[in-house]
């Protein structure tokens, strides 16, 4: 009869736990039945936790996950919260897995005083020594303030829904979904909660479980742009649209920037880092391409990037920008769809950025000053005497594209492998990335290097 009655005892306090709206979002994520709690019956201020944490599988992928529960003293971070997060990151340490975060509270537990200084430093402690070890996923599904802001902004990715607040302060600079996306915190802006659950499930069926271990390779699929409708270079979702497996791209800080578009998507089933580099490549443009090739060289993701962009507009981001590719020892295969200029090509093509493989289409313009100012430099003397300076200027400089300036001569001077055509991009970008599978770079010994930021 003890037993029996231990039994109901234990079954009545587990049910309680499993009631609260972290528990029913945790199960909501994991497949079921998958699902393993820590500290399942942890109390708090005479009540049950505000988080919950453990492990489990999505979509057949092994995960830490935890929640925090806003009907649980509204999520408020607690030691005994504190301690649950902590066994949590330990864990994924030792188990090489990522971990997926779902953040929503109105603060901290403020009565226990000073243990919540030391509580909130230990995990973001711990949450910044696994940065580069596994993939940290944080999705804001509500309120998060201060120092669990900083936690989550400090994730490779973060997921907001339409509900989520980001702020390091109340009344803060950045709030809201939108603004979080315009300043490039949040990577991805959703309307629903379950929006935001599938796309941190779709992420982690993509992504590598950890610094030491290769992204899963997927089933092949044609791409959503088919050979006899090939994109011009102009256009470059388009140009990714042809490359990335159907409906794999998934676009990363969409709402930042506007010269760079970067994402993660399958080619022929490899899974590929992507960075599109176009026009003139302002700040943020620079900043978001940086942050996120330094994410995929931390768990050597190969990086593709497509380049059709005239300039850098700021020497300081220019100069954070090179450093990433150069610092990169992950694969990195660059295909010029369009201008490559001097600085540009240096900092993202050339032997400057370390790349790995290089080509180019056969429109493109590869030259060490832009060709509108190259052919008059080096040119100027054909224009003496001229009946017709205007014309005879622009015949001047489209014919140092073509013969200079092109990449068939950039090609004979070795500043790229191949020149291809539009629609054999695809097949060349395979080829090179089964060719570096396994790349392996020894760098000099060092704890970092002392890049702009």
């Amino acid at each position: 009869m003890k037993n029996v009655a231990r039994a109901e005892m234990l079954a009545k306090a587990k049910s309680g736990a499993k009631t609260s709206k972290g528990y029913m979002r945790v199960t909501s994520f994991l497949d079921s039945g998958s699902f393993c709690e820590l500290d399942a019956l942890a109390a708090s201020g005479g009540g049950y936790a505000e988080a919950v944490a453990g492990y489990g599988t999505a979509d057949g992928c092994p995960v830490c996950v935890f929640a925090q529960s806003s009907d649980i003293a509204g999520g408020a971070m607690s030691k005994a919260q504190a301690s649950k997060l902590q066994k949590l990151y330990r864990l994924a340490v030792k188990k090489g897995i990522p971990v997926v975060g779902f953040f929503d509270s109105e603060g901290a537990r403020v009565n226990e005083s000073s243990d919540i200084l030391k509580a909130y430093g230990d995990i973001l402690l711990d949450a910044n020594r696994l940065s580069g070890v596994v993939p940290q996923i944080a999705v804001i599904l509500g309120p998060c303030t201060g120092t669990a802001a900083m936690i989550a902004a400090g994730a490779d990715i973060v997921i907001m829904s339409a509900k989520g607040e980001l702020t390091v302060s109340t009344g803060g600079e950045i709030g809201k979904p939108e603004e979080a996306a315009k300043c490039g915190i949040a990577h991805i802006t959703v309307e629903t909660e379950k929006q935001a659950m599938d796309s941190a499930r779709s992420l982690i069926s993509v992504l590598p479980s950890n610094n030491l271990e290769p992204a899963p390779d997927t089933e092949p699929a044609e791409p959503e742009l088919s050979h006899e409708n090939m994109p011009d270079a102009s256009d470059a979702r388009q140009v990714i649209g042809s490359v990335c497996d159907a409906g794999s791209f998934i676009e990363l800080g969409k709402g930042f920037s506007s010269g760079s578009i970067t994402g993660i998507g399958q080619i022929n089933g490899l899974t590929s880092g992507i960075i599109s580099l176009t026009g003139i490549i302002d700040a943020d443009s620079c900043s978001k391409a940086a942050r996120f090739l330094r994410f995929c060289d931390s768990f050597s993701i190969p990086a593709v990037t497509f380049v059709n962009a005239e300039k850098f507009a700021t020497l300081k981001e220019a100069s954070k920008l090179s450093s990433a590719y150069s610092e990169a020892t992950t694969a990195k295969v660059t295909v010029v769809t369009g201008r490559a200029c001097g600085a540009v090509y240096i900092a993202v093509a050339g032997r400057g950025a370390n790349s790995d493989y290089t080509v180019s289409w056969p429109d493109a313009v590869i030259s060490p000053l832009a060709p509108e100012t190259a052919a008059i430099f080096l040119w100027n003397d054909k224009l003496k005497g001229s009946a017709d300076p205007v014309n005879d200027r622009k015949k001047l400089i489209e014919t140092y594209k073509t013969t200079e300036a092109s990449p068939i001569k950039a090609a004979a001077d070795g500043l790229v492998e191949n020149v291809i055509m539009p629609d054999e991009t695809r097949s060349a970008l395979t080829s090179a990335l089964n060719m570096l599978s396994g790349k392996r770079v020894s760098t000099l010994p060092k704890k970092h290097s002392n890049i702009q930021l």
